[in-house]
């Protein structure tokens, strides 16, 4: 995290804890205007000529329909078609962003660099030079994704029954825009796992460690929010992945749930259908928070002809859990 960014949270009587997640003392209600330090994602800078050419091979979606005024979600695979890491690719000037977990990024940097060879490539963890805000204000939302770029800031529209945004920036005009925005336009500081818990009932799935190298693609619903490309051409993992969807739907899906406990579910935990006598393994939990007394979950289920309509926690089977509509 930049350090002067860091020092302004702090002066704004924010905490950080150890995983770079910040906690605010002005915590604002879903439906008010808030803004959202993001400060557990980070930037991945991928520049130079061939810099379009190395990601075209590399990621899920087509690299030719990124601009300045459209940016994708996206995903890296390894060769089995297994998710390494999702991110947000964002086009600035000759350079693509990727918007990602910081706990992925030395993960990704390392693997797009295996196929630098003698292209003229850079590759650059930009986090200490861009900071991420996360934006939430009452209004009509608008298409998802559409990218508006300005000299110091570039504002992408993320899902959600609200208008939402992320914002990318340079750490002086941070401060200076958050300043602005509280002071003069009645917004307040909110925590940065309120913009999680908004990316879960959005449907955004962000991988961790854990749940890395997972699930492929579409058992992301990566399809589903204009994530993948199917005649881009080959990419790796990419046989596996156009294989899934030309033979038919995906074994597995993403789905939104919600269930009842003083213990948050961790990355990867196994749900148990209760209804059957063996109670065997149907899912895996993607990602977790709690709000209140609800934990809202982004889980992966194996599809079936019938509803479950008793799922639980295999390590806290008194959890039930309960799916929900996204946005919900």
């Amino acid at each position: 995290m930049n350090t002067n960014w860091k020092t302004f949270l702090l002066s704004q009587q924010a905490t950080v804890d150890n995983e770079n997640h910040v906690f605010s003392p002005k915590i604002g209600d879903s439906g008010e205007r808030n803004i959202y330090p993001l400060s557990h994602l980070a930037v991945l800078t991928v520049a130079g000529k061939d810099a379009a050419k190395l990601l075209q091979g590399q990621t899920t979606c087509n690299v030719n329909d990124i601009s300045e005024k459209k940016s994708s979600l996206a995903a890296m695979c390894n060769p089995k078609g297994r998710v390494i890491a999702t991110f947000l690719l964002v086009k600035k000037a000759d350079a693509f962003l990727l918007v990602l977990p910081v706990e992925l990024l030395e993960t990704v940097k390392k693997r797009l660099q295996m196929y630098v060879l003698r292209s003229d490539v850079k590759l650059m963890d930009s986090s200490d030079e861009f900071c991420l805000l996360g934006l939430l204000e009452p209004g009509t939302p608008t298409q998802a994704f559409a990218t508006e770029t300005q000299e110091n800031l570039i504002s992408i529209n993320f899902p959600a029954l609200a208008r939402r945004k992320l914002l990318i920036t340079d750490a002086d005009n941070a401060i200076r825009y958050c300043s602005e925005q509280v002071e003069h336009h009645d917004f307040k500081m909110a925590d940065s796992d309120d913009w999680r818990y908004l990316d879960i009932s959005s449907g955004i799935p962000w991988l961790t460690k854990e749940t890395s190298e997972e699930f492929i693609p579409q058992m992301l619903n990566l399809d589903k929010l204009g994530g993948i490309s199917f005649n881009k051409g080959c990419y790796t993992g990419q046989e596996i992945v156009a294989r899934t969807h030309y033979l038919g739907k995906s074994k597995r899906e993403m789905l939104l749930a919600e269930c009842q406990t003083s213990t948050l579910p961790q990355p990867n935990s196994s749900i148990v259908n209760l209804d059957n006598e063996e109670q065997e393994v149907v899912g895996k939990v993607l990602s977790a928070l709690q709000k209140s007394r609800s934990c809202k979950l982004l889980v992966i289920l194996q599809r079936t002809e019938t509803t479950y309509d008793n799922l639980g926690l295999q390590d806290e089977k008194a959890a039930q859990i309960t799916l929900l509509p996204f946005h919900a």
